[in-house]
C-alpha cells in the first residue's frame, strides 16, 4: 500500500517575521488538587524528554521546556505539543497541566499565570500583540519584580507594565539601579533574553530570616530560627523530599558570617526534628553580645521521602506531632502557606485568653471580670 502524501511544507517565514513561540511553562498539579510527590515530579520531567531535552526542572511542581527544536519533528506547533502533554500527563500519570506559551520564558511565565487550571494559553505573536498583553499587569506581575521594587515603582505612578514599557529607561535606572532598571524595562517590553537551562532537581532548599535592626537577643533568633525550621520543613513535605543534613548560617553586623552544617539522625522533614538541630547549631556557636543581622537555614543532600526510613517510636506524643503536622499541611495547602504558624513565632507576651463561648455577648463595661 503506498503511504499517503504529507502535506506540503509550509513557505519560511520572513527574516523579520516574529519568531514563533516555542517556551512552554508547565505547572502540574494531581487530579485531586493534591500536591505532586517528588517521585511523581521525576515522571514528569521524563514525560517532557520524550519531547525536548531543554529542559529546566523548576521545584516542586514546575518546569520550563524548549520545544523550538521539537516543532519539525512532530509536525506541530507549540500548542500542538502543549496538548500532547497535557493528554499523556493526565491519562498516564493522573496529572493536569496548566501550560503557558510565549516566544521567550517571560512571556511562557505569565500566560501560565493567567490560565486556568488545566488549561492551555498561548500569548499572541508580534510586538503589538504583546504588548497589548502586557499592558495593564500590574508591575507585580513580572517575573523578578517582588514587592520592594513594585512599591518603588509604585512611589513614582509606575504602577502597570505598560507604563513601566513607557517611561524612559535612564528613568528606571535612577529608581531602581542601573543593572535593575535595564531589566525591567526590557521585561515591560516582553523582551527575555534568558535561555532554558537544563538542570536536574535541587540538592538543597534554604530559606533566610533578616532582622529589622542587629538583634542581640538570643530568643528572638531561636524564634526567628523557629519560623525558618517550620518553612522548610513545610516546602520539603509538599515536594515529598527529606533532609540528611541541616546547614546554618550567621551573618553579623560587620558582614563577617559563620556557617556550620549537622547530620541529622536520619532523613526526615518534620519540623520538631528541624527545630532541634537548629537550636543546637545556633547554642554551639556560644554567640553571647554578638549583633547578628540575619539568620540563613539550608536543608542539605535532599532524596526523596519513599526512599526514607523512619524510626517507629513508642512515644505517643511523636505520632501526635505527626498527625498535627499533617493536618496543618493540608490547611497550608488549602488556605496559603502563611494560614498556619507554630504560636511561638508570633510574639506575643501577654496572657492568652480563651475566647467566649458561641453566642456569648461580650461584658459591658461596668460587668464584672472574672479573677485571673
Amino acid at each position: 500500500m503506498t503511504p499517503a502524501p504529507r502535506p506540503p511544507a509550509a513557505p519560511p517565514e520572513p527574516s523579520g517575521a516574529p519568531r514563533q513561540p516555542g517556551m512552554l511553562h508547565i505547572r502540574f498539579k494531581a487530579a485531586d488538587d493534591t500536591p505532586v510527590s517528588a517521585g511523581g515530579f521525576e515522571q514528569l520531567l521524563r514525560l517532557l524528554a520524550q519531547f525536548t531535552p531543554v529542559i529546566e526542572a523548576l521545584p516542586p511542581d514546575a518546569a520550563l521546556a524548549d520545544v523550538r527544536g521539537a516543532l519539525r519533528y512532530f509536525d506541530r506547533d507549540a500548542a500542538g505539543i502543549a496538548e500532547l502533554v497535557r493528554l499523556r500527563a493526565l491519562a498516564w500519570h493522573g496529572v493536569r497541566c496548566t501550560i503557558g506559551i510565549g516566544a521567550n520564558p517571560l512571556l511562557a511565565r505569565m500566560a501560565a499565570q493567567e490560565a486556568a487550571p488545566g488549561e492551555i494559553r498561548s500569548v499572541p505573536e508580534g510586538a503589538g500583540a504583546v504588548a497589548a498583553f502586557l499592558d495593564r499587569r500590574p508591575a507585580s506581575a513580572l517575573h523578578g519584580v517582588g514587592p520592594a521594587t513594585a512599591r518603588a515603582l509604585c512611589a513614582y505612578g509606575l504602577d502597570s507594565v505598560g507604563r513601566i514599557a513607557a517611561a524612559p529607561p535612564e528613568t528606571l535606572q535612577r529608581i531602581l539601579g542601573a543593572k535593575t532598571g535595564r531589566v525591567v524595562y526590557e521585561r515591560a517590553r516582553g523582551i527575555d533574553p534568558t535561555p532554558v537551562t537544563p538542570n536536574a532537581a535541587a540538592r538543597s532548599m534554604g530559606a533566610e530570616h533578616r532582622f529589622v535592626h542587629d538583634e542581640l537577643d538570643p530568643a528572638r533568633r531561636r524564634r526567628a530560627l523557629l519560623s525558618l525550621a517550620d518553612g522548610l520543613g513545610a516546602r520539603m513535605r509538599a515536594s515529598g523530599q527529606v533532609a540528611r543534613a541541616l546547614t546554618l548560617t550567621v551573618r553579623y553586623a560587620d558582614r563577617s558570617t559563620t556557617t556550620r552544617t549537622r547530620r541529622l539522625d536520619g532523613p526526615t522533614a518534620h519540623g520538631p526534628a528541624l527545630t532541634e538541630t537548629a537550636y543546637a547549631l545556633h547554642a554551639a556557636l556560644g554567640l553571647q553580645r554578638a549583633r547578628v543581622r540575619s539568620l540563613a537555614l539550608r536543608a542539605e543532600d535532599l532524596c526523596r521521602a519513599e526512599l526514607a526510613v523512619r524510626q517507629l517510636t513508642f512515644d505517643p506524643s511523636d505520632d501526635k506531632a505527626h498527625r498535627i503536622e499533617a493536618a496543618a499541611d493540608r490547611a497550608r495547602a488549602r488556605f496559603g502557606t502563611g494560614s498556619v504558624r507554630p504560636a511561638a513565632t508570633l510574639g506575643h507576651t501577654g496572657r492568652t485568653h480563651s475566647p467566649p463561648p458561641p453566642g456569648a455577648k461580650p461584658p459591658g463595661p461596668g460587668a464584672a471580670r472574672p479573677r485571673p
